[in-house]
């Protein structure tokens, strides 16, 4: 859990709790400074601006970035969700982001430099890959990519200028496991900081930090929020890192709108609610579709067939509302099951209330080259699903209309 200092000003009848509760109540209550009117939910401030009563007011703020300045970098409503979502995390701070990717972007050009490498699991997300690739690439990092379950390849890959390791656990879509003690172990002792992609498990189901990470980067977009209404990210560490991410943010501006901001607040007070559930619904799924006789194959670490089952017990609370899995035959087939449902969204997007199916091939790990998706895992017959909060039987009978027909 964060310190006090934190969870900036607060109703004082509440700024000595919150060091001693529990996540479900931070959830709900961490980040909220009320304002002269006491309003019982967060206030939105829509502003681009701040006033100041002084010329040398204006001037010390500007000195100091503390207090409201300019939405570019310092907005109350933006500042409430960075508290809570630290707070969350267990993390000193905070930095929110316009997406996902943003996050990414800002934590990377914040804290590295020209002639700067990246190890990262080869398991990641399409875009993080795009971007680590043809941009950062461009400017003088380079990355080099690993089996995220192969120490022995990270230690390899370390060298002299090698400033982060960089991780999903579960990965998107294989949910793979990576170790996160020990891969932390392995980092520090290289001088390097381990980052890892908390989005498909939130703090609600995972605590990297806790666990030894460095750096947590979420996409809000995701299950913060919940509800597939908003784009954003987020940044979470140290103060000291995340003093960097914000200086890049504070001049390159991709930030985060008050009004996505509010949103997502209101999307963490029901984190763990729609986490617990969504989880047991994908597990209730995944066990359905391993016994399919047209699946071969289901990628779940809830399922005790998965190989790396019991460190996903161990280091995790439950096991996420995502799960792929591999149909008999190719992307014919997969595209096939696809288009006949008549329920699920038909959407890359994931953590929604809503179901999702994708196929990975072609849409989120599209513009990886063919040899990529395949070291990867990606296959031609791959379905994603995110789980939502419908009834299961319902999107059962919705996935077994298209497995019918192969």
């Amino acid at each position: 859990m964060s310190s006090q200092s934190s969870f900036g000003s607060l109703d004082p009848r509440l700024q000595n709790d919150l060091t001693d509760v529990e996540m479900d109540t931070l959830a709900v209550r961490a980040g909220h400074m009320r304002t002269p009117e006491a309003e019982h939910a967060e206030a939105i401030f829509p502003t681009s601006s701040f006033v100041f009563s002084s010329a040398q007011e204006a001037a010390t703020r500007f000195a100091s970035a503390e207090g409201n300045i300019y939405s570019r970098f310092t907005n109350p409503t933006v500042r409430a969700f960075e508290q809570r979502i630290a707070a969350l995390e267990g993390a000193e701070r905070a930095v929110a982001t316009a997406s996902g990717m943003a996050a990414i972007m800002s934590l990377t050009c914040g804290m590295l430099e020209q002639g700067d490498h990246i190890v990262c699991s080869r398991s990641v997300f399409g875009s993080t890959i795009s971007f680590f690739d043809k941009y950062l690439a461009k400017f003088g990092i380079t990355t080099t990519y690993v089996d995220p379950k192969d120490f022995a390849a990270w230690k390899e890959a370390v060298t002299p200028t090698t400033r982060l390791f960089f991780i999903e656990t579960p990965s998107n879509p294989l949910a793979e496991i990576v170790d996160v003690p020990a891969l932390a172990d392995i980092a520090h002792a290289a001088g390097v900081k381990l980052v890892v992609d908390n989005c498909f498990l939130t703090p609600a189901l995972q605590q990297p930090l806790a666990m030894g990470a460095d750096i947590i980067i979420h996409s809000a977009t995701k299950y913060l929020d919940g509800q597939g209404r908003c784009i954003g990210g987020v940044v979470v560490g140290n103060h000291d890192d995340m003093e960097k991410v914000f200086a890049f943010l504070r001049t390159a501006g991709p930030s985060m709108s008050p009004f996505n901001a509010w949103v997502f607040l209101k999307g963490l007070e029901t984190l763990k609610l729609r986490m617990e559930a969504q989880s047991a619904a994908a597990l209730e799924l995944a066990t359905w579709l391993e016994a399919h006789p047209k699946v071969s194959r289901v990628y779940y670490s809830g399922l005790e067939s998965h190989p790396q089952h019991a460190l996903a017990r161990k280091q995790q609370k439950a096991f996420g509302g995502v799960l792929a899995f591999e149909v008999q035959g190719g992307q014919a087939q997969a595209w096939k099951v696809i288009d006949s449902t008549r329920l699920i969204s038909i959407t890359g997007n994931l953590g929604d209330t809503r179901t999702t199916i994708t196929h990975p091939a072609t849409t989120t790990h599209g513009k990886m080259s063919a040899e990529a998706r395949a070291q990867a895992g990606i296959a031609d017959s791959l379905i994603r699903i995110s789980v939502g909060l419908e009834a299961l039987d319902d999107i059962k009978r919705d996935i077994n209309r298209g497995l019918e027909l192969i």
